[in-house]
């Protein structure tokens, strides 16, 4: 158990990462892991991500580790393709890398069926798999997680002791006992209702008012969608971004979350907004969009 993914994270660079190795990460991708790593000294290499996931054959191969968000990749929202995890299982064996795997936003799915997480593909002790209950339950609850490979977990003990020793045991057991009683799967369940509106929404908005300016990508799970924004450049996104700031709708640039070259697009979070104020938000959006 861990204070949230982030100190997982951080407790994976001591254990898995040696100043100076390679650690490679999705590109655009999650700040704070790459973040984590660089705290650990290690080098940092971005690789692109397509519609099927991180691209494997980009990969670099004297890599240690690379960090991944197979199940709704942060921030393009895509969902790594079974083929793209059986290759990457399959590079990771090869060069004898560790692959830290990020169960971002996996309870909330819509429609589609899931594909095993890479721990549950795994056969060779590669995968190590953190997440935490900040989507599921709320981000100040502060509680994440870490399932290793048996040889990585005396490591791990040690580097949580030195950290914090550990973490709110009361917290922990009440939330077991809300797990135990059945009580998550039914707050998932309802909510998972609630977030699909507000995706349907913003989706059949985008659809029908802002083509071509704004292109989704499909996305089939999370609290969070993004587009592609054909025909502009990243500053033009950044000024939309900061006038619609101005009108009080936040949102974010693709960009911002990108080492390399990436296309200009946005990030709609709909997890805090009721579903009665999205045609607003998106009406000024528009407005915004329509005046530059």
């Amino acid at each position: 158990m861990t204070n949230g993914v982030q100190q997982a994270l951080a407790l994976l660079g001591q254990v898995l990462v040696e100043p100076g190795d390679v650690v490679a990460v999705e590109d655009p991708g999650y700040p704070p892991a790459r973040r984590a790593f660089e705290a650990a000294r290690a080098t940092v290499v971005p690789v692109p991500v397509d519609e099927h996931g991180i691209v494997v054959e980009r990969l670099p191969q004297q890599a240690a580790a690379v960090y991944v968000t197979p199940a709704h990749q942060f921030p393009l929202g895509v969902r790594m393709s079974l083929a793209r995890r059986t290759a990457l299982l399959e590079w990771a064996d090869a060069a004898g890398a560790a692959v830290v795997e990020d169960d971002y936003d996996t309870d909330f799915r819509y429609g589609a069926r899931p594909i095993d997480p890479l721990h549950v593909l795994d056969r060779s002790g590669r995968v190590v798999y953190v997440g935490s209950f900040s989507k599921s339950m709320l981000p100040t609850l502060r509680v994440g997680y870490c399932v290793a490979p048996a040889d990585l977990l005396d490591a791990l003990r040690r580097a949580r002791f030195v950290a914090d020793w550990h973490g709110p045991t009361a917290t922990q057991l009440a939330l077991a006992g809300f797990i135990d009683e059945g009580r998550l799967a039914t707050h998932v369940r309802r909510m998972r209702r609630e977030y699909e509106l507000r995706r349907d929404r913003i989706s059949m908005v985008l659809d029908r008012v802002f083509r071509p300016h704004l292109r989704p990508i499909p996305t089939a799970a999370g609290l969070h969608l993004a587009v592609t924004c054909d025909g502009v450049t990243h500053d033009t996104v950044a000024g939309w971004l900061a006038e619609c700031a101005k009108d009080g709708v936040a949102l974010q640039a693709i960009g911002d979350f990108a080492l390399g070259d990436v296309a200009p697009g946005i990030m709609f979070g709909f997890g805090g907004i009721p579903l009665d104020r999205i045609d607003e938000g998106l009406r000024r959006l528009r407005r915004v969009i329509g005046s530059s």
